[in-house]
């Protein structure tokens, strides 16, 4: 089971785009953008009413939080984010570039036998382009989206799509992701867990460590082939 955003998909390949459109500005954007993202979903997660209402009342799927992000972003920049400019940087999110061994380790673990699926915090309509767009539709079994429980990660709520989908204890299925914070609330909740540490990181300093660490994702394959 696979994380897209920044494990499949490359979140920051936004910042050529945002530097054609805000020279010298590029990958700050890109970075706060990102970093306001998953804020956001955080702050979703945990808010309730006066009253003790649930985040019902604040959710919004992550289409609209990433738009939301974005206009921070060029806000804490100093740029005018002009509709179309806004328009173009969506359009180029919805379609981010793909790692690119991505096809060739999934082709793989379909050929094993290996069931695999996406569990993320996009929407539906986000997964289906991005996939299509870096050639991997056919490859996954299920695409899992936190938008059919109303949470995002590292929700209960949601890292139980993924053993429900697959019918199989949680502890039994390989969680991948390159987002640290990621891959520790999957091993909290249960999952056998492989974080992808392409930036070279320090891993979350609040314990559990992930059962794999690896740089690429073709050690994903390598787990299955022996």
């Amino acid at each position: 089971m696979f994380d897209a955003y920044g494990t499949l998909f490359d979140v920051y390949s936004v910042s050529m785009m945002a530097e054609q459109l805000f020279p010298g500005h590029g990958q700050s954007i890109s970075v706060i953008w990102r970093d306001k993202q998953i804020e956001y979903t955080r702050l979703i997660n945990s808010s309730t009413t006066a009253g003790g209402q649930s985040n019902a009342p604040f959710y919004k799927p992550f289409w609209d939080i990433t738009r939301d992000a974005l206009r921070y972003a060029c806000a804490k920049v100093g740029v005018t984010l002009a509709t179309d400019a806004e328009a173009r940087l969506m359009n180029q999110y919805r379609a981010l570039s793909a790692f690119p061994e991505n096809k060739t380790v999934l082709e793989t673990l379909k050929s094993l036998g290996v069931p695999t699926g996406i569990l993320s915090n996009g929407d539906p309509g986000m997964l289906d382009v991005a996939i299509k767009s870096a050639g991997l539709d056919g490859l996954l079994d299920h695409v899992l989206s936190a938008d059919s429980v109303k949470r995002f990660k590292t929700d209960p709520a949601v890292y139980a799509l993924g053993p429900q989908a697959l019918n199989v204890p949680v502890s039994d299925i390989l969680f991948v992701s390159s987002n640290g914070w990621d891959a520790l609330g999957a091993t909290w909740y249960g999952y056998t867990t492989l974080w992808l540490n392409r930036q070279q990181l320090p891993f979350e300093t609040l314990g559990d460590k992930p059962a794999y660490i690896a740089t690429s994702l073709n050690d994903v394959q390598t787990i299955f082939q022996h």
